[in-house]
């Protein structure tokens, strides 16, 4: 599993012109899935976005998780986070997972963090999304965790 997590001042998803989720300050969460991702993997990305130091305290230090702001996380799914781009022009995908695979494995997931965090929204799976942010900082993270 692969996220971009981002401290945002807020964002937004738009699917066919209308917004279907936002949030204020917090966390936009981009999260692609490969084909041997499993439970494990899904809970400790949950937890490790929802635990990340990342908002600055009163001494301007990065100290404070999403929770202690007690902020908002926006979930979106994007495969396109395992593009492999090293040959060629064309992106390839072969460590993806499928799209059912992924479908379910994004589902696990965002249910995961909203146990973890009620305070969570996410875009649509597999709809063509527009994603508007304020990135915070900037602070942008890449985060991946494979079965090792």
């Amino acid at each position: 599993m692969k996220v971009v997590v981002q401290r945002v001042s807020e964002a937004s998803v738009e699917v066919n012109g209308k917004v279907i989720s936002s949030i204020g300050k917090g966390l936009l969460v981009l999260a692609a899935y490969r084909k041997d991702d499993n439970e494990a993997n899904l809970d400790w990305m949950a937890r490790k976005c929802l635990e990340l130091r990342i908002f600055e305290d009163e001494s301007g230090r990065m100290e404070r998780s999403v929770i202690d702001e007690e902020g908002d996380v926006l979930i979106v799914s994007q495969f396109t986070l395992y593009g492999e781009c090293r040959k060629g022009r064309r992106p390839s995908y072969t460590r993806s997972a499928s799209f059912e695979e992924a479908r379910d494995l994004h589902g696990s997931f965002v249910e995961m963090v909203s146990l973890y965090y009620p305070r969570v929204k996410e875009g649509i799976f597999g709809a063509k999304m527009k994603v508007r942010l304020i990135n915070d900082g900037p602070v942008t993270l890449i985060i991946e965790k494979d079965n090792s």
